[in-house]
């Protein structure tokens, strides 16, 4: 197995909240030396994400540390001449800049990619907007609640029928957003390695979302009947809804998608003889009839519990799951064993698992956990290694500049 793959590589996280250091934290998590830049005061909003009513409350960071990890932090005003005058040190010795401030923060603070490149034009400037460089947006602010889930049509495709359009979950467009940033970001690279060239790479957090509502969104681009769509799914098929055993579990369907399978799940019912009913007879009456044939399935599945029903489903090879809860990842044989969630052995970390990126690479071994920095933690540490001496260090602290 490699060292980790960007040992050495310089990453300035210049950004906020989830999605944009999350990316600067896979960078890091194989190897890269990342600096977390915040602000002065609380800090990145990032750190309180744990300790709000629409997340569970368990006495820790935990948000802070699964985003934050293998970071050296660093306390700067960026408002300040001192303060700019670090950053653009920074900036001139690094390989990968990422930010998500606005367009206008950015420029106003001289933070564009057209400010930094004099600067060094061999980095890489990683930006990510919430709705894209161009158009009437692009100065907008904006959440993944809003980019991701709402503005791209998916809250609205994401709920069931006649039922108002369904909250997201914190995060849940930022951490995939995250990976796509992380991929525009080592493409960046590879190009670099092949042509000797920096440049600017992005995404938003709604091209995301789109991409997320792509296999409907694309139908709906390619001229399809979107009001035939919609009426269709007023009522949901019956291996579209989720069936309810007796010990209280969902049960999930929707990959009886054949008849020979249709045929096995019922035979692990048994409720074949409902094919006999003239109501299901054919596709067509099946389709027409399908909340009254879910109706029935459903009887057959309350019957029993969720256990009972997946022994048998297993044996009759028939694809059909149980609807997990979040509280049994914790224990969930399959996340701790494929490395999807890792015990951190981290001092002053007192949390049981941490969730990991998805990206796995066999051959390249991943940098040993660290906790999230504290606020400025290691401000000194890095003045000190773009040389500044003992009595200029003692003076940006004087000054609030660190």
């Amino acid at each position: 197995m490699q060292n980790s793959l960007f040992k050495g590589l310089k990453v300035i996280d210049c950004a906020t909240v989830i999605a944009a250091p999350a990316a600067a934290m896979i960078l890091a998590d194989f190897g890269a030396d990342v600096i977390k830049i915040e602000q002065h005061g609380e800090g990145d909003m990032l750190r309180m994400l744990s300790h709000i009513p629409t997340t569970p409350e368990a006495g820790s960071e935990w948000f802070w540390q699964m985003d934050g990890r293998n970071k050296k932090g660093l306390c700067l005003d960026l408002k300040s001449a001192q303060g700019m005058e670090v950053l653009h040190k920074l900036v001139a010795q690094c390989d990968v800049f990422i930010t998500n401030h606005p367009s206008g923060v950015r420029e106003s603070l001289g933070l564009t990619y057209e400010d930094l490149k004099p600067k060094n034009p061999n980095m890489i400037y990683a930006s990510l907007t919430a709705y894209g460089e161009q158009g009437p947006e692009r100065n907008r602010k904006g959440f993944d609640q809003l980019a991701y889930w709402a503005r791209s049509g998916l809250m609205d495709l994401m709920r069931a029928p006649n039922t108002p359009p369904t909250q997201g979950l914190p995060g849940m467009g930022d951490h995939p957003t995250a990976v796509a940033l992380y991929a525009a970001i080592v493409t960046g690279l590879l190009n670099r390695e092949k042509t000797g060239q920096g440049g600017m790479v992005h995404t938003s957090l709604l091209a995301n979302g789109l991409w997320s509502a792509s296999g409907i969104a694309q139908g709906a681009m390619a001229g399809g009947d979107m009001t035939a769509y919609r009426d269709n799914n007023l009522v949901n098929g019956a291996m579209m809804r989720p069936y309810q055993a007796l010990d209280g579990r969902w049960l999930q369907f929707n990959m009886i998608r054949n008849d020979e399978l249709l045929s096995l799940l019922l035979a692990g019912l048994d409720a074949i003889h409902l094919l006999a009913d003239p109501r299901f007879g054919d596709p067509e009456e099946m389709w027409a009839n399908r909340q009254a044939f879910g109706d029935e399935i459903q009887a057959f599945v309350g019957s029993q519990s969720s256990d009972h029903w997946l022994e048998i489903f297993a044996a009759f090879e028939v694809p059909v799951n149980r609807v997990a809860t979040i509280e049994e990842t914790l224990f969930d044989k399959q996340i701790i064993e494929n490395k999807m969630a890792v015990k951190p052995d981290i001092d002053g970390v007192e949390i049981p698992l941490v969730i990991t990126h998805p990206i796995k690479v066999d051959a390249i071994a991943q940098a040993a956990m660290t906790r999230a920095p504290n606020l400025g933690e290691h401000s000194e540490e890095i003045l000190r290694d773009l040389g500044y001496s003992e009595e200029a260090i003692k003076t940006l602290g004087a000054e609030g500049t660190i």
